[in-house]
């Protein structure tokens, strides 16, 4: 456990050998959400995951803004000594870790932004905007019901029963007040003006079930002249949901 600039509590676990990467999990999950990556890489790379304000155990402090959620990555490499890492970012960590690539662009070497969000319609930030609103008002017991269905497709939720039961009962287990508050740098964030000052190497993928990112607002972002191809050209996972 480390103290963010503003006395916010951040929880993170660090394991594996090897390059560093850090992993950034989705609005309304905690760190657990990467366990089976981190099976599967600790033994090639050094893995840093944390639980994202106002998820987990981490301070539920707010309001936030997307520059609290920048600070708190800086705070995490500094107390781990780490001058440069490869950031993964899912959902909403794929809104903050291009953040930061912004920010601090010498201390990403590669960044991988994972069924994210950029460039909302009015409409898709006025649904998102709502949802911020209702779970404010009522809390996570009112919106997990929906979100559940945009997060898994009608088979995965029939074959595989655990996996979102588990889901549901990790929204749920959030401090009300700071899921709240994290869901509303969610709703009213967009990273997509920033996307073309990123020089650093980066892959941009979803899923082909991913209602939130899939279809044609997945698509490349310009390159600067010289940039190779792969800097920001996306891929699709065939049959995939954002779960």
């Amino acid at each position: 456990m480390i103290t963010s600039r503003d006395g916010v509590a951040i929880n993170f676990e660090v394991e594996g050998r090897g390059r560093h990467v850090t992993l950034l999990h989705g609005v309304g999950s905690h760190l657990q959400a990467w366990d089976s990556v981190v099976a599967a890489l600790r033994d090639e790379l050094t893995l840093l995951r944390y639980d994202l304000r106002g998820h987990g155990k981490s301070g539920p402090l707010g309001p936030y803004a997307l520059d609290d959620y920048v600070a708190d990555l800086a705070a995490l490499l500094d107390a781990q000594s780490v001058d440069r890492t490869t950031l993964v970012g899912f959902s909403f960590g794929g809104m903050i870790a291009p953040a930061f690539t912004v920010r601090h662009p010498e201390r990403v070497r590669a960044l991988g932004i994972v069924s994210a969000v950029a460039g909302r319609t009015p409409e898709q930030r006025a649904a998102v905007v709502k949802r911020a609103d209702e779970l404010a008002r009522g809390g996570a017991s009112t919106t997990v019901g929906a979100a559940i269905e945009r997060w898994f497709t009608p088979q995965f939720r029939t074959g595989t029963r655990r996996s979102s039961s588990d889901r549901i009962q990790r929204v749920l287990r959030n401090d009300p007040v700071g899921y709240a508050a994290a869901y509303r740098v969610f709703a009213e964030s967009d990273p997509i003006d920033e996307l073309g000052k990123i020089s650093c190497p980066t892959l941009v993928m979803t899923g082909e079930h991913d209602t939130g990112v899939s279809g044609p607002r997945v698509r490349p972002t310009p390159r600067k002249p010289g940039t190779r191809r792969g800097a920001g050209d996306p891929a699709v996972a065939p049959g995939r949901a954002p779960g």
